[in-house]
């Protein structure tokens, strides 16, 4: 199995072109939302290190938000709650893949998690930062205080650029994606 990371800046279109190759794809901002949802004991753990913010379940993205921004240090633990749940998760959907080809990992905080294997080929998305403020601000709960806390979590883009194998430039525009996203297949398949 090819297991393919997609780096990238918040906003970057990195989900949007992980769909893009055709292949499984563990979202974990989609897997996020789902222990918001379904995962009692993710609340309970969160209720214990902040019970002035979370009050009943399921989990409010609000009041996530909320938690993050009035106690800076809540940020780191958080994090560290859902990111062990979602590192199960994507155990769970790796045994469930394990006879495809290629799997795709959209993980915001792929490498400072270190969730990424040696043999991992990873690509970055780089997208120019008007296009990504634009796309942000049309998000419902865009914050800029929130999102620059969690800029502070992830390692620098040119760092990640430097480790990544490939480079799609997105545009924005579908078929010159799509033309990367071939061109890439081809070279590792």
């Amino acid at each position: 199995m090819i297991r393919i990371g997609i780096l990238g800046d918040i906003g970057s279109g990195k989900s949007y072109i992980a769909k893009l190759f055709g292949y499984p794809v563990f979202n974990a901002d989609h897997e996020v939302s789902k222990l918001y949802n379904d995962n009692l004991k993710v609340f309970n753990k969160l209720k214990k290190i902040s019970p002035k913010y979370f009050n009943s379940f399921p989990i409010k993205k609000n009041e996530v938000i909320k938690a993050i921004l009035d106690k800076p240090n809540n940020l780191k633990k958080i994090v560290k709650i859902i990111h062990f749940e979602i590192k199960k998760e994507m155990n769970l959907f790796l045994k469930k893949n394990k006879k495809k080809k290629i799997v795709i990992l959209d993980i915001p905080l792929l490498l400072e998690n270190k969730v990424n294997k040696k043999k991992d080929i990873l690509i970055f998305i780089r997208a120019k930062k008007k296009d990504i403020l634009k796309r942000l601000k049309k998000r419902r709960n865009f914050n800029k205080k929130l999102l620059s806390k969690f800029k502070k979590l992830q390692l620098p883009l040119d760092y990640k650029k430097e480790k990544s194998h490939f480079i799609i430039n997105n545009n924005f525009n579908e078929k010159s994606v799509i033309k990367d996203v071939k061109s890439i297949l081809k070279k590792i398949l």
